[in-house]
């Protein structure tokens, strides 16, 4: 349809943009949510749902097929006075029968941080609608603030006409139990709106007296009530009515007054308001409320917090100001939109801290809360835009961590709070161990805090043992989830016994091709059905970075607190005390570790014994260096004369996932081995090169987003995982993944291969922004399908690596013990037309706004840098690098630093 302007539009410097026509995109959705736990989605025509969590939703639940398919979504209706009916939302029984029509009413959405605004011009009524949509970044309430315009010439008369239906409980009951538990609904009109209070949560495993409020309240701009309500939804509808032609609207049926209780039916927040009637070229404002609350004095006091649209305005302002300040890294390159869509990709992290990986349409899985994995990636990002909390976070997050080194995979509310797992499935993924040495390394390179590496913290405990091979039935369900010593006092390690104890029981824990066992899954969740004979090649080239760098990470410990030995608990001594040629063959590393599980399967001694730093780091590197070599001598795949890659996996048969086959139609390959091989430094320069060459032969496309996750194996391989049984180019199963896709970058520009990094995020971004190819909303998707539409948007980790890799690799910002370097890694095509690059962020707790100068537009390899000035002062050039001491920073003011780089 030429007609519609089909390109993301950005409308300010902050990203907020504009698209036309959105309802013409299937699937489209808009996160709003705010800080004291209510998430909302709004989709074109303001369906979509909200909640507080699984058991309280105020909007009823949907997946993303029900944005299309589903009519109860929040509406705003005008009775005209010719009898006609318009749908202010766009959801009427009219205008979805001519929705691809010439006649469809011209609308846009225009969103930014936390707010949505729908507009809809329609001629036929010379009306025009504009409905913003936020929720209050410190209140549990969503706000529609609805304007209608008259553009006519003339007069108009309409009745106004709010509905929004409650579905008030658990998600659970969208199929267990929907009628019974309607009839537990106590519905009552009060002067404002509808209130529902069910008389309890209801489940077969126990019925619970509720105290949750779902409410619907309303007043027009100027404060006045509503006139009357329909809070029931059979008369509301009336027999044979749906929600795009209720009959009660259809028909004007009087509505019912304040006072009014009703028992037992499907409830709908309808406010119906006086009639009224706009001049030509004037507007009338209506701000309806919904929100969930346990105390009803709180409605009392939301009626009067937003009852104008002076007091709504005011509260919009706050909302959008908050989250902007939050987002506090700013890029400046020389594309606008991807400068702009670097502001999505800081956003999404916050997203993911509030909705953890649920509760928006695509996230239909699982009950809440982020896992392991994403608790740590995470932190990566807000060590950027929020450190002020991120120390306290780190040192509580390794409270989650089992003696055995495994962990508890959900996080619960409030810092230091876990669960053993999601959907009562406890399962042990072998990757967990890597992420927290990672995050926590970036935090001492940024904080340069070398001591909380001696922080001490408990232990994680519950009935799972042996490495989720064994159950402790001397654990009470109801005890503290803490490890005891044998003398029942908790027992309190170093971070870095933490750290020790998961690496090293990682690197034990071996299959039969001498790598790391698979387990229940890596990384990719949907290698779940190798549990006995995989193995992650890919994990093992991460381990073996992890065990390097832990060591390395000692010394500068050692050099930094002037302590030469650490204190760790006396079992643990088992595992690094095995001389490496005895426990060189898999049966003896098996064995080793099983000793050690054994012996702290229930409770632990308590006592403890010291070892030399020196020791145990060149204990790590031997480690390290017998896993790289393994790696490199067995797992390496040749291809062509310029091509080849390392197998990633052993299936459950004990088979290599990847090979080469002069048919290419037989080759294949997957991405994340060729990245861990990378990032932790298995592959050297020659072979880095080969895996580009392989990667760019089969796996990349760039007219879906860049590189895919894997080729395509063309079996339903069931000692594999659930991915192969997914459609080819879908999610794990050879979609362009966009996490492993950043990683890929980020490895490749850290071993120095920034072209080739540079061409794998810039895919993703251009792809991400072109609306014809992705269908989506601006950010970064958790992958593109074969088609390169943006699937599961907002709650991807993918986020946060992106903007790691722009931060700490692109522009070459990061720390090193707590001072400050820049090394920068842009390619020429990154400057502007004046040869200028730029980053503003914090560091240290102090603002710096950043400018890498490229007068002569040179390529990455052919500049260095050669020159820089702190606040217009000349600073020291070391190792092509600009570095900037910790004492330096901090007699710096918080605000207006500056910092230019001469590259030449």
């Amino acid at each position: 349809m030429s007609h519609y302007n089909r390109k993301i539009n950005f409308i300010d410097n902050n990203g907020s943009f504009r698209i036309e026509y959105p309802e013409n995109t299937s699937y489209l959705y808009f996160p709003l949510s705010g800080e004291k736990g209510l998430k909302s989605s709004v989709t074109p025509i303001l369906g979509g749902d909200s909640m507080l969590d699984q058991e309280r939703f105020l909007l009823e639940p949907v997946s993303v097929e029900n944005l299309h398919n589903n009519k109860n979504t929040r509406n705003f209706w005008l009775y005209m006075e010719d009898g006609s009916v318009w749908s202010a939302c766009g959801s009427s029984a009219e205008q979805e029968s001519r929705k691809f029509t010439a006649s469809q009413d011209k609308s846009s959405v225009s969103a930014g941080f936390m707010w949505h605004t729908a507009k809809r011009e329609n001629a036929a009524h010379s009306l025009t609608s504009e409905i913003t949509s936020f929720v209050p970044y410190d209140e549990n309430v969503e706000i529609m603030s609805v304007t209608i315009t008259n553009n006519s010439s003339e007069d108009q008369s309409f009745n106004p006409i709010a509905a929004i239906p409650l579905y008030g409980r658990s998600a659970d009951n969208l199929r267990d139990h929907r009628n019974v538990t309607s009839m537990l609904h106590r519905i009552e009109t009060i002067d404002e709106g509808v209130l529902l209070k069910p008389t309890m949560s209801f489940d077969e495993k126990g019925h619970r007296l509720n105290d949750t409020i779902y409410f619907v309240v309303g007043h027009t701009g100027e404060g006045q009530k509503p006139l009357s309500f329909y809070p029931a939804v059979t008369e509301f509808l009336g027999e044979g009515g749906s929600f795009t032609k209720p009959r009660a609207i259809y028909r004007q049926q009087d509505g019912v007054a304040s006072g009014v209780k009703i028992d037992g039916r499907e409830a709908v927040g309808g406010l119906r308001f006086a009639p009224v009637t706009l001049k030509p070229s004037t507007s009338i404002t209506y701000n309806i409320v919904l929100g969930i609350t346990d105390d009803a004095k709180n409605i009392t006091e939301i009626n009067k917090k937003y009852q104008t649209k002076a007091q709504v305005d005011a509260e919009l302002e706050n909302t959008k100001k908050y989250w902007l300040e939050k987002v506090n890294v700013h890029f400046h390159t020389g594309s606008g939109d991807f400068d702009k869509l670097m502001k999505w990709t800081a956003f999404q992290p916050f997203l993911r801290r509030l909705y953890g990986c649920s509760f928006l349409p695509y996230h239909d899985y699982g009950r809440g809360g982020r896992g392991w994995r994403d608790l740590w990636q995470d932190c990566l990002s807000l060590l950027f835009m929020e450190p002020k909390n991120v120390r306290d976070m780190i040192v509580a997050n390794f409270g989650g961590v089992r003696v055995d080194g495994t962990n508890a995979t959900i996080i619960g509310e409030g810092l230091g709070s876990f669960k053993a797992d999601r959907n009562g499935i406890a399962r042990v993924w072998m990757d967990h161990a890597y992420w927290p040495f990672r995050t926590l390394l970036l935090y001492i390179e940024q904080s340069g805090d070398f001591n909380i590496l001696s922080e001490k913290v408990p232990y994680f405990k519950d009935t799972l043992v042996m490495r989720g091979n064994g159950r402790d039935d001397s654990f009470e369900s109801n005890e503290e989830n803490i490890q005891k010593s044998s003398d029942g006092s908790i027992y309190l390690g170093s971070i870095i016994e933490h750290l020790l104890i998961e690496n090293l029981c990682a690197y034990y824990e071996v299959g039969e091709h001498g790598n790391l066992r698979l387990r229940g899954a890596d990384w990719n969740d949907a290698l779940d059905m190798a549990p006995n004979r995989g193995e992650s090649v890919a994990f093992t080239h991460a381990y073996a970075g992890n065990l390097a760098d832990i060591a390395s990470l000692l010394l500068r410990y050692e050099k930094s607190s002037g302590v030469h030995e650490i204190e760790i608990l006396e079992e643990l001594r088992q595992l690094i005390d095995a001389d490496t040629t005895e426990v060189s063959t898999i049966e003896a590393k098996l064995a080793c570790l099983d000793k050690y599980c054994s012996s702290v399967d229930s409770k632990v001694s308590g006592k403890t014994t010291v070892i030399s730093i020196s020791e145990l780091a060149g204990k790590l590197t031997e480690m390290a260096d017998s896993l790289r070599s393994h790696l490199t001598k067995n797992e390496w795949v040749k291809g062509e004369a310029d091509e080849g890659w390392f197998n990633s996996y052993y299936d459950d048969n004990s088979r290599p996932s990847d090979r080469y086959a002069e048919d290419d139609e037989a080759v294949r390959m997957m991405l994340t081995g060729q990245v861990f091989a990378i990032m932790d430094g298995t592959a050297d320069k020659d072979k880095i090169q080969k895996i580009i060459n392989a990667a760019d032969h089969y796996l990349y496309r760039s007219e879906i987003g860049g590189y895919r996750l894997n080729t395509d194996f063309k079996e339903l391989k069931l000692d594999m995982g659930r991915m192969f049984g997914f459609a080819y180019g879908e999610k794990e199963n050879g979609a362009v993944f966009s996490h492993m896709t950043v990683m890929f970058a980020n490895a490749l520009y850290k071993r120095g291969f920034a072209k080739s990094g540079y061409k794998a995020i810039k895919t993703l971004a251009d792809t991400a922004l072109n609306f014809d190819v992705s269908h989506m909303y601006p950010g970064i998707p958790e992958y593109f399908n074969a088609d390169g539409r943006g699937v599961y948007p907002y709650l991807t980790g993918a986020a946060s690596w992106y903007l790691l890799t722009m931060i700490t690799e692109v522009f070459g910002v990061h720390g090193n013990g707590g001072d400050l370097e820049i090394a920068p890694k842009l390619v020429a095509e990154q400057f502007d037309s004046e040869g200028k690059a730029g980053i503003n962020l914090n560091f240290a707790g102090k603002n710096f706004d950043i400018t890498i100068i490229n007068e002569s537009g040179k390529e990455y390899g052919e500049y260095a840098v050669t020159e820089v000035k702190l606040n217009g002062s000349a600073m020291a050039v070391s190792d092509g690098k600009a570095k900037i001491d910790r004492s330096v920073i901090e007699g710096l003011n918080n605000t207006g630093n500056y910092i230019t780089i001469i590259l030449g």
